[in-house]
């Protein structure tokens, strides 16, 4: 049976859907198969209540790569409030990170004049070291078990940029990646709380407290996109991050793609180590030269494919891959705008995110009751009410708040999250009231999202909002592990493009980039 298309790809997130975009631009007929009945996986935005928008998963537009938005002509319409982050307190005022670092720096004087001496230099110092981080973005990662001396070329640009930064800086960069967020934050600043707020930023979708090794790292990944504020890149999409897999869905179809909905791939059709095309639930066999998968590594090559086709060695190093999934996530919708202790007068502070999260000890403690299989007694809390920027997502007076939940573990010692579930919700709820008195009363609707919940909806295996840990060792040529750094697998025309490839998680586009573009290449 001759293929019907030149490329099929498993997966509407917004990484198939830049996959989809770029290959049917080069002419290729592209079909994209999706099990949900909407698009976008976890960078969509669905009425989960009538007239109550939220986001499903992402809710930050800020690493999304400029360089896909100028190549596919999106069409997107950007919202920036003046805060960042405002970390809450309960016995005094809260602490605001404004995308301004010196009007930060203003704000840190009442806190600690050291901290607002030191604050412009962390942001300056941080902006040119994630600069070197930035250029390894849209580059495939060498396979060093197969190396070719083309494959290095991007890397020994990178290398002399970073030359360029000289040998102190050169060892500063060594230096700090492998750090943990502790010991980083604690070279620069005394308040627990700044601290601890921006500490959240290096543990995000991880199971690691902040003094574990690497989680520096991950801060700066967090800050990809910034503009020098010290904290990371924060935008967000009006209307929804919905909104962005629907202007790539327009792109794609633009250029001939088709995208079919509640159409679960089952099985990837294998002949002779070749793939050949896709069996669907339904029973129906489509074929196509080329298959892409964006969903996560071990779920496509276990489940859609089977461990019987891959080397012995591949089997092994997946079945090593950590994926760990510590995130829940708690919705609400309001009836009214609720009020938080520490905040007299809003002007803007809560317009970013609104973190329970007064000092890195505080992180730790929480980290410790995850790491032996238990919800976090205290749990650090990250909050949006995206409504104060955008009113479109509920109606007039209403609000939507969203809390992302850490640490929640995929594997619980006592019971299952099916039972934990309203526990879980209950918890959060307790906390929130100490630092939002009333906020029960204001409640209209609650949805509690476990990490169970991102497996079975949106194919999180253990609930991993990254597809596997950002760790250093699960990283570049690494990534999703040695031996499958450049979006190819070990079978012929199986392609990944999903998080779980170079450069990781969150909303960048980047790995859907890159794997087409390998595509491409690898057709001419």
């Amino acid at each position: 049976m001759s293929p019907i298309y030149d490329a099929i790809v498993i997966g509407a997130g917004h990484n198939g859907l830049v996959t989809a975009a770029f290959l049917a631009r080069a002419g290729n007929r592209v079909l994209v198969l999706e099990r949900r009945e909407n698009i976008g996986g976890a960078a969509g935005t669905e009425e989960i209540y009538p007239g109550f928008y939220f986001n499903t998963g992402a809710h930050n537009a800020g690493l999304f790569r400029t360089e896909i938005i100028k190549a596919l002509d999106l069409d997107l319409d950007f919202i920036e409030g003046p805060a960042i982050l405002t970390a809450l307190k309960t016995d005094g005022p809260a602490l605001t990170i404004w995308r301004d670092p010196t009007e930060t720096a203003h704000e840190l004087r009442d806190l600690s004049s050291a901290d607002a001496d030191a604050y412009i230099e962390f942001s300056e110092y941080v902006s040119r070291l994630v600069e070197v981080l930035d250029g390894m973005m849209l580059q495939t990662p060498p396979d060093l078990s197969n190396l070719k001396i083309r494959a290095l070329f991007p890397w020994l640009k990178l290398a002399l940029k970073v030359r360029r930064m000289g040998r102190r800086g050169m060892m500063e960069l060594m230096r700090v990646l492998p750090m943990s967020i502790t010991d980083l934050l604690d070279n620069w600043f005394e308040s627990d709380l700044l601290k601890g707020a921006l500490g959240t930023r290096g543990i995000i979708g991880t199971m690691q407290g902040p003094r574990a090794s690497g989680t520096a790292l991950m801060y700066f990944y967090g800050l990809l996109g910034s503009i020098g504020n010290g904290v990371q890149a924060l935008r967000f999409m009006r209307g929804g991050m919905g909104r962005l897999p629907a202007a790539l869905a327009s792109v794609a179809k633009h250029h001939g793609a088709v995208i079919q909905t509640g159409a679960g791939v089952e099985r990837i059709l294998i002949d002779q180590g070749v793939a050949r095309g896709v069996a669907l639930a339904s029973g129906e066999e489509i074929r196509a030269t080329t298959i892409v998968s964006s969903a996560e590594p071990r779920h496509t090559l276990f489940e859609l494919v089977g461990a019987h086709h891959l080397p012995v060695r591949i089997v092994r190093r997946l079945k090593n891959l950590r994926l760990r999934g510590s995130t829940a996530r708690v919705n609400l919708a309001l009836r009214a705008m609720p009020r938080f202790t520490g905040i007299a007068d809003d002007s803007g502070r809560l317009s970013g995110h609104i973190l329970v999260a007064p000092s890195l000890d505080y992180l730790e403690h929480a980290y410790d009751d995850a790491k032996y299989g238990k919800i976090s007694a205290q749990p650090t809390l990250d909050i949006l009410i995206p409504t104060i920027l955008d009113p479109s997502l509920a109606p007039d007076g209403r609000h939507v708040m969203t809390i992302n939940v850490q640490y929640a573990p995929y594997d619980l010692r006592d019971g299952d999250w099916d039972q934990q579930k309203e526990i879980l919700g209950e918890r959060v709820m307790q906390l929130l009231a100490k630092y939002a008195p009333g906020i029960r009363d204001l409640v209209l609707h609650k949805q509690v999202i476990t990490p169970l919940d991102l497996e079975r909806d949106f194919g999180m295996t253990e609930g991993s909002i990254f597809h596997g840990q950002m760790a250093m060792d699960q990283m570049l040529f690494m990534r999703p592990v040695a031996g499958m750094s450049g979006y190819q697998t070990p079978i012929e025309n199986l392609f990944l493009c999903g998080a779980g490839t170079h450069p990781g998680g969150g909303v960048t586009g980047a790995p859907g980039y890159n794997a087409a573009r390998e595509i491409l290449r690898l057709q001419r």
